[in-house]
């Protein structure tokens, strides 16, 4: 039961990473199908327990994006997917996945800088350190023309962070960081 559990989990983060990278938006209708799957299962493993862990779960994962959604950085469907994870993963499994997630993400970024999807601002940022460096003057090197901002699908970091954390927990491999 719960490896089935687990690998309907990955599929629809697959789905919802593969919506986001596509139309950069989240949609309700999945969030709102992996937070009933993760009730309907959590009452089933842990009785009347899990719905406390459920909304625990929810709660503290939405608690991590809020800040950066407050601010503007973060999307409001990333908010609702961190909170959904930690629908599924439970309190502590939403902390860890969390983690993952982070790391996913500046991987991302830095793929999506080494593939030339960040505008200048690579290059811009070597000219900057290059001149700090021969010059021991800090000379910004500022866009010649407004930037375009560089769009990061966070949802694709969050699904791959909880996936890894999914991938760990059926293997049995342990977690990499634990709580």
């Amino acid at each position: 039961m719960v490896l089935i559990i687990h690998i309907l989990y990955i599929v629809i983060m697959i789905i919802i990473s593969i919506f986001d990278y596509i139309y950069y938006r989240i949609p309700n209708i999945i969030v709102i199908l992996l937070i009933s799957i993760s009730l309907i299962s959590m009452i089933v493993l842990h009785g009347t327990y899990g719905i406390m862990l459920c909304f625990l779960g929810i709660a503290l994962g939405m608690s991590f994006l809020l800040i950066p959604y407050i601010l503007g950085g973060m999307a409001a469907g990333d908010v609702k997917l961190m909170g959904a994870v930690g629908a599924a993963l439970g309190p502590s499994g939403v902390i860890v996945a969390f983690l993952y997630s982070a790391i996913a993400g500046g991987v991302y970024a830095l793929i999506l800088m080494l593939i030339g999807r960040a505008g200048d601002f690579p290059k811009r940022l070597g000219n900057t350190l290059t001149t700090l460096y021969y010059t021991r003057q800090f000379i910004y090197d500022k866009p010649q023309r407004p930037e375009q901002q560089v769009k990061l699908c966070y949802g694709v970091a969050i699904a791959a962070g909880s996936i890894l954390y999914i991938v760990l927990d059926m293997t049995g491999t342990g977690q990499l960081v634990q709580f």
